[in-house]
């Protein structure tokens, strides 16, 4: 079994390399894709998140062979309500990036390693505003993941069960699950950066160095790298390592003043390169820099409403089988 990033990697094993323009041409397809399967339709039928990454990265790899590509997606997001901006300015990204790194390091124990024929259970509390009127609802989502992603995962969106049916031959998810693939990233943050956006090659850094990564790397790795960290399950020393890593990553900004679903203030950490997705961020508290919670927008299916949502996770084990709680 196979991660996204892996299987997209090995997909040129018989064939020529990407060219420049095509490697950009499918990357930018894989980004919408996953931000579209990150948002929630507001309906019962259409598929999971974690799922739609899976039909995102076969999307790369159908655009890189043929050029073109069917991809399933869901509505944008909207616009939420403005997060407080009186507070004064708190430090820039990168030193709150590398506080939280160095909080996580103190905190940090040896995580018990899931079995490949385990799940990985986790408790989230979503707290949900509409932008317009300010109702505000609570959601409690538990989620049963298939570690190899071999079994049929169930989860919850906004208090909706739905199931993501086992991956075929080559599929996977990003962030991977499985131990022995978590193990494989880097924990030197440069490395880590290189190790995520190196999609369709085989290559490395190619001599450049962060700096000259361009708009779109940087968002990819910004993106990607939040994902990694919504993973409650990871080697000792990653989390640390992906935090010093989005602090290396341009663009990167704080957004002071801001609350997460708990009512905690904090700090945001969000990204500048890609507009209609500055409303997702990772939130931090702003003395002890631990991580809080994530703050992100949808609309409704109709497109007619459109919400903040604030979530952070409240418990998380690992299980045997679905419906089990640690």
């Amino acid at each position: 079994m196979h991660d996204e990033l892996e299987l997209l990697r090995e997909w040129d094993a018989d064939a020529a390399p990407l060219t420049g323009p095509a490697r950009d041409r499918a990357r930018h397809r894989l980004l919408n894709a996953m931000a579209h399967a990150d948002q929630h339709t507001g309906t019962r039928t259409g598929p999971g998140r974690r799922h739609a990454l899976r039909l995102a990265a076969a999307a790369v790899v159908a655009t890189a062979v043929t050029g073109t590509a069917v991809l399933i997606g869901t509505e944008g997001s909207g616009e939420g309500g403005a997060p407080r901006t009186s507070t004064p300015r708190v430090e820039n990204a990168a030193a709150v990036l590398n506080g939280a790194a160095a909080w996580e390091r103190k905190q940090e124990k040896g995580p018990v390693a899931p079995r490949d024929d385990q799940f990985i259970y986790s408790k989230r509390i979503i707290k949900e505003t509409e932008q317009k009127t300010g109702k505000v609802k609570t959601y409690t989502d538990e989620m049963w993941d298939s570690v190899d992603v071999s079994k049929p995962s169930l989860t919850m969106e906004l208090g909706r069960e739905m199931w993501e049916e086992p991956a075929g031959k080559g599929g996977g998810v990003w962030p991977p699950r499985k131990w022995s693939e978590l193990k494989k990233l880097p924990q030197d943050p440069e490395k880590l950066i290189w190790a995520i956006i190196s999609l369709g090659s085989r290559g490395g850094s190619d001599g450049r160095s962060i700096s000259d990564l361009d708009k779109l790397d940087r968002y990819e790795a910004y993106w990607l790298l939040g994902e990694l960290l919504k993973n409650p399950v990871l080697p000792q020393g990653l989390r640390p390592a992906a935090y010093e890593a989005l602090a290396l990553v341009p663009g990167v900004k704080t957004i002071p003043g801001v609350k997460d679903s708990a009512g905690r203030t904090g700090v945001g950490i969000a990204h500048t390169g890609r507009e209609p997705y500055e409303g997702k961020y990772l939130i931090f508290d702003p003395a002890s820099y631990e991580f809080l919670g994530f703050r992100d927008e949808r609309i409704s299916a109709s497109g007619k409403k459109k919400y903040v949502q604030l979530s952070h996770v409240v418990d998380w084990g690992i299980v045997d089988r679905v419906k089990q709680r640690p």
